[in-house]
């Protein structure tokens, strides 16, 4: 039994064939966790992983009981580590397309140029961050411009908050981390005054947020560190963190290939799937922020776990079913 030619495996433990009980694309926490379940249940597994994890930009995980604090890298590594214990093989790759074989089965093609068979596929490409294009935003991102006050808002806590409105539901954002910090200024940006409802105004008054009109030309940066917020008007506020909303693209190529149905969200189009993650394609399933927007890395791993252990039972089940019908 040989191993495709041309695939370049990180991690082997044992020789494979092209074909896998198992394919998992995606090497971030919802992949590597359904790769370790379904390694730990004696599954010929492969990982497909092209590199790019949504959280490469932070420089901790937080909130992730006993990780609490640990860099993305070595939360990675440290997975990697662990399915290889398990005969689980990682490609550093990118799956390119997968097609519906006869039967059960399918096809991965690899940009490599390689084509590896699974019974069951595990989708976990996530979701890529499109930035508000404010000069400084990009450039600060993970560091002390952020998105998400669960993940870093003990860090920046009591600190001058900023929260950059792009849509009318950043007043909703504004109010959340005003849990961190009693000094927050929403920068309205790009909407509208009259986007803002009573409700709005009388909830931001409440919590003692500021809310200040016109578009935000730029951020001010001193000695490696945020210390204001430069208006279109030239007016400088004095803020230590800024909160900002990305636009949420959706890695869902690979499942619209399928003909997996998607529903639209307010952050965009994501897959119907059951509480294991199924996608309306058998055999297909989809986990972490490939399945939703709202999948923080605890989530993911959990989401990953749940249908590793679903597919392991699947398959069990539908090879007794077979062994039977002989």
């Amino acid at each position: 039994m040989g191993r495709p030619s041309g695939v370049e495996v990180v991690t082997v433990t044992e020789t494979r064939t092209g074909t896998y009980e198992v394919v998992v694309i995606g090497g971030g926490a919802a992949g590597l966790s359904a790769a370790l379940v379904l390694g730990r249940s004696r599954r010929r597994t492969l990982v497909v992983d092209a590199g790019e994890p949504r959280n490469t930009p932070a420089a901790h995980t937080q909130g992730y009981l006993s990780r609490d604090g640990m860099s993305p890298a070595e939360f990675l590594a440290l997975g990697r580590e662990e399915i290889a214990r398990y005969g689980v093989d990682l490609v550093r790759d990118r799956a390119v397309d997968v097609t519906k074989s006869e039967g059960e089965d399918f096809a991965v093609a690899l940009a490599g140029g390689e084509t590896v068979r699974a019974r069951r596929i595990v989708v976990a490409t996530g979701l890529k961050d499109e930035l508000p294009a404010v000069p400084g935003v990009a450039e600060r991102f993970g560091r002390d411009v952020i998105h998400c006050p669960y993940c870093h808002g003990w860090e920046v806590r009591d600190q001058a908050f900023g929260v950059l409105a792009t849509t009318p539901m950043s007043v909703h954002q504004a109010l959340i981390v005003s849990q961190w910090s009693k000094d927050v200024t929403l920068f309205l940006h790009t909407v509208a005054e009259s986007e803002l409802t009573d409700d709005d105004l009388r909830r931001l008054a409440a919590a003692g947020v500021s809310v200040v009109p016109g578009e935000v030309a730029e951020l001010v940066v001193d000695d490696d560190r945020l210390t204001a917020v430069r208006l279109t008007d030239g007016a400088t506020h004095r803020r230590e963190a800024l909160f900002v909303a990305p636009r949420a693209i959706p890695q869902t190529s690979l499942l619209e290939k399928l003909g997996a149905e998607l529903q639209e969200t307010p952050f965009g189009a994501y897959p119907v799937v059951d509480p294991t993650g199924l996608t309306t394609v058998p055999g297909v399933w989809a986990v972490g922020n490939a399945m939703g927007f709202a999948e923080q890395v605890v989530n993911a791993a959990s989401a990953g776990y749940r249908a590793g252990a679903t597919i392991n039972g699947e398959l069990l089940m539908s090879d007794l079913d077979a062994a039977v019908r002989v």
